[in-house]
């Protein structure tokens, strides 16, 4: 018996250190893998990099260019001027000097002073017109075509930066609340577009989808593929929680089970007073950097083959905060919980955006 006993702890030694072992080597391939990241994101970073510092240079040299061809204009016309200031003032010193001899002139015969009279007379006339200003011109049309060129060109760029917004704009999803799984104490629109509290339980069916604890409503069509984005608009509002879930999120039970982002099924953004948590696994993350900061919309994008999740100040597109889960196991579905009344400062609704026309952001 004994024997058998220190063969089967033996056995169970040898299993552990095999285990122990494979573990160690796993550490090793996510040691690794975590290098690798960093050297393929910092390799974009400086092609992205690049590629800006490409853009400044042309945009630069453009620039020197546009600016010598009217700095060449620009002399051109200025030299014109000068020309016909010193045709004015070597006139002028030729009366002058006219002026000094009448007096020597006076004793010369009348006809021969009028004579000369009459010359100086007509060069003066001839000066006079061959100088006057509004015979100088700069192009105005032209000047005009060229601000109108390089508005456009600015309007251009502004269409397409932040870059980010253009990407997640080509990923933009339609969404559309499932009023059979909205708290009974949420008003959802007829087109499934906005989620709004109220203070009277309706009079809703009860079915297993519905949430009984929480003010929470998730999307009628959940993904399990592609890339995704969309945004609520949240102007007005002091309280609410955007996110992602699984469909087993719990829909009844312990109230903090149920919010979004307390357990592994979700995650989530949420917004209470000023101040921005993130939520995911029953971890809080908080948002320091963020606190009194205010969006009129909050983008929500989802790479599912890069598993991650991410909240987006979507006016700006300012970063508020990532998820990284690897790989989801289920499909996911969009989530709004618009709060409950804060004191009577939080009765707007929570409305999806038609993310792919939101305006560009500056």
């Amino acid at each position: 018996m004994k024997a058998t006993n220190e063969e089967t702890l033996f056995k169970n030694q040898q299993h552990l250190k095999k285990q122990r072992a494979a573990i160690a080597h796993r550490m090793k391939k996510l040691a690794a893998k975590q290098v690798e990241i960093t050297k393929k994101t910092n390799d974009l970073k400086e092609k992205i990099k690049k590629r800006y510092e490409d853009m400044k240079r042309v945009l630069d040299e453009d620039l020197r260019i546009t600016l010598t061809q009217l700095d060449a204009e620009h002399d051109a016309t200025e030299k014109l001027v000068e020309d016909r200031i010193e045709d004015c003032y070597q006139l002028t010193q030729e009366l002058d000097q006219e002026l000094a001899n009448i007096s020597a002139q006076v004793k010369k015969d009348a006809q021969e002073v009028h004579g000369q009279n009459a010359e100086t007379a007509k060069r003066i006339s001839e000066t006079l017109k061959l100088t006057d200003p509004d015979l100088i011109h700069i192009d105005e049309f032209k000047n005009a075509q060229l601000l109108s060129i390089t508005i456009n060109l600015l309007l251009f760029i502004r269409s397409q930066i932040p870059v980010t917004k253009k990407l997640f704009q080509s990923y933009a999803a339609d969404v559309v609340l499932n009023a059979d799984t909205a708290h009974p104490k949420l008003i959802i629109s007829s087109n499934g577009d906005s989620a709004t509290y109220t203070d009277t339980w309706q009079d809703v069916p009860e079915t297993p989808a519905r949430f009984d604890t929480t003010l929470n409503v998730i999307s009628q069509q959940g993904f399990n593929k592609g890339y995704h984005y969309w945004e609520v608009d949240v102007s007005e509002k002091t309280y609410w929680e955007l996110g992602l879930t699984y469909p087993s999120i719990p829909r009844t039970g312990r109230e903090e089970v149920c919010w979004l982002g307390r357990g592994r099924e979700s995650w989530c953004v949420e917004y209470f007073n000023g101040d921005y948590t993130a939520w995911h696994g029953g971890v809080q993350y908080e948002l320091p950097l963020l606190a009194g900061r205010q969006f009129t919309r909050i983008g929500v994008f989802c790479s599912f083959p890069g598993g991650l999740v991410c909240f987006l100040g979507a006016d700006t597109m300012t970063p508020l905060h990532c998820f990284c889960t690897g790989t989801f196991t289920d499909a996911l579905y969009q989530a709004v919980c618009p709060g409950h009344d804060n004191e009577g400062t939080n009765w707007k609704s929570l409305k999806i955006c038609d993310a792919s026309r939101s305006d560009p952001v500056l």
